[in-house]
Parts: C-alpha cells; sequence; structure tokens
C-alpha cells in the first residue's frame, strides 16, 4: 500500500522490491544476540509459512477448478538432456529446502540425552516440511502443469503482472552477548552479510538456479556426506560389515549429485 502511494504510476511490485523488504527485516533480526532469543519469532514464522502453504494450496485448488483455470500440460518440456539435467537440478532445490544448517549447532547444546530429543524434533520438523512442500508443489502442478513457476506468488497473477565459524572472529564468548566488544563486531559484520546478500538476490534473475546452487554446494554435503563420512571416521565400523559400506555409497552417490547439481544449476 505504501509503495502503490509513493509510487502510482506503477501498478506492481517487483521481485527485488521484496527481497529489500526482507531484508531489512532480516537486518534488524540479525542483531538479536542468540538463537534462544528468536524462538517466539520463530514460532510466528512457522505459523505464517504454515499459513502461506495453506493459501498457496487452497490458492491452487481454487484456481485449478475455476471456469477461467489455465489449460493445463503434465507433459515435462524440453529435450532428453534437458529433462535429466531439470532432474538434477529439482534435487538440489529439494535439498536446500529440507537442508538446516543449524541442526549441528543445535544438538551441541543440548542437554543429554541428545538422541532422543533430536529425533523427535527432527521427525515434527520434517513432517510440517514434507507436507508443506508437496502439498504446494502438488496443488500447484496439478493446478499449472508444466507452466507453473518457481516463484509461487508468480502463478496466480496473469501476463500485465495485475557462517558460525566467522562469527567466533567477530565475537568474543567470554564478553557478555550486549557488551560493546560482541555489539559493534556483530552490528557491523551481519549487517554486510545481509546487505550483500539482498543485494546479490535483488539483482540475480535466475533465483531458481542459485537456490538449486546452494543446495548443491550447501546443504548436500552438511546434510548427506559430512554426517556419514564423520560416522566412519568417529566409530570406525567393520571393514565387512554393511554400515560402512552403506555410509560409503551414501556418500559417493550424493558427491556424483552435487557436482552434477552444480552443473546443472550453472
Amino acid at each position: 500500500t505504501i509503495y502503490l502511494v509513493l509510487n502510482p504510476e506503477n501498478r506492481s511490485m517487483k521481485l527485488y522490491h521484496f527481497l529489500i523488504i526482507f531484508g531489512g527485516l532480516l537486518l534488524i533480526l540479525a542483531q538479536i544476540p542468540s538463537f534462544h532469543s528468536l524462538r517466539h519469532i520463530n514460532l510466528i514464522s512457522l505459523l505464517l509459512c504454515l499459513a502461506y502453504s495453506t493459501c498457496a494450496i487452497a490458492g491452487s485448488i481454487y484456481v485449478g477448478n475455476s471456469s477461467n483455470a489455465p489449460p493445463k500440460d503434465y507433459t515435462i518440456k524440453g529435450d532428453p538432456v534437458d529433462k535429466v539435467f531439470s532432474i538434477f537440478n529439482a534435487v538440489a532445490i529439494i535439498a536446500t529446502t529440507f537442508g538446516n544448517g543449524i541442526i549441528p549447532e543445535i544438538q551441541a547444546t543440548l542437554a543429554p540425552p541428545v538422541k532422543g530429543k533430536m529425533f523427535k524434533g527432527l521427525s515434527i520438523c520434517y513432517t510440517v516440511v514434507s507436507v508443506t512442500f508437496f502439498g504446494v508443489a502438488i496443488s500447484g502442478y496439478w493446478a499449472f502443469g508444466n507452466n507453473a513457476g518457481g516463484i509461487i506468488i508468480n502463478n496466480f497473477m496473469n501476463e500485465s503482472g495485475n557462517a558460525l565459524l566467522l562469527e567466533r572472529q567477530f565475537s568474543d564468548p567470554k564478553c557478555p552477548a550486549l557488551s560493546p566488544r560482541n555489539v559493534i563486531p556483530r552490528l557491523i559484520s551481519r549487517s554486510l552479510a545481509v546487505v550483500f546478500s539482498v543485494i546479490v538476490a535483488a539483482t540475480l534473475p535466475f533465483f531458481e538456479d542459485i537456490i538449486a546452487l546452494v543446495g548443491a554446494l550447501g546443504f548436500m554435503p552438511l546434510d548427506f556426506m559430512l554426517p556419514v563420512l564423520f560416522y566412519n571416521l568417529t566409530f570406525k565400523p567393520l571393514k565387512q560389515g554393511a554400515i560402512l559400506w552403506l555410509n560409503i555409497t551414501i556418500f559417493v552417490v550424493f558427491s556424483a549429485l552435487a557436482v552434477i547439481a552444480v552443473v546443472t544449476a550453472v
């Protein structure tokens, strides 16, 4: 509303406008000293994500059943090579969606017993993520077919458009979280990181490919490759045992997937 009042000649907002708004909010949240301080905001974010997914699913069902529903074509576009590349690109995007780089940090701060708590938490987490992610994906593809876009909101518009290790270098855990020693470096470093991320996201037109690239380079190694590697190095399972070779197989398969996904994203 504010944007339309200030710019009446522009009837629609662009993606980079929303990214800048999001970046401004993230710039404020980045100054909060700990994840525990964000628990209430995380709860609100969860409810908003569930509401957004529900609206997307309901909107897809409504559009798909309406008299003005777009023609549905469920064939996969492109030649065989493009189809194969699209598959690996999608795998990388899914890895980004289901990946959570903060899980090791959360597990390291839990009081024993850790295994049961993490299993319950991850079960709830991935149940919610699976329902929302696949609910939106299935309903959207049913409603729009192969014309479904990677950015959800664009599907409902017509053609007119009606790093933890680095953080330690800037903070001192021996000082209070709100001491000048920690506040000033955190304010500068996190603000620069958020501003840089928003500028990159707002200026790149191929946003979906960037998500796939992040999944291939970041979440695949962190969530699939490093855990099995560390397990073998830490517990040293028997060379003749199934666990060792299962972990090696997982490592090799996802290494290959990561390389292929990087190529398809680029």
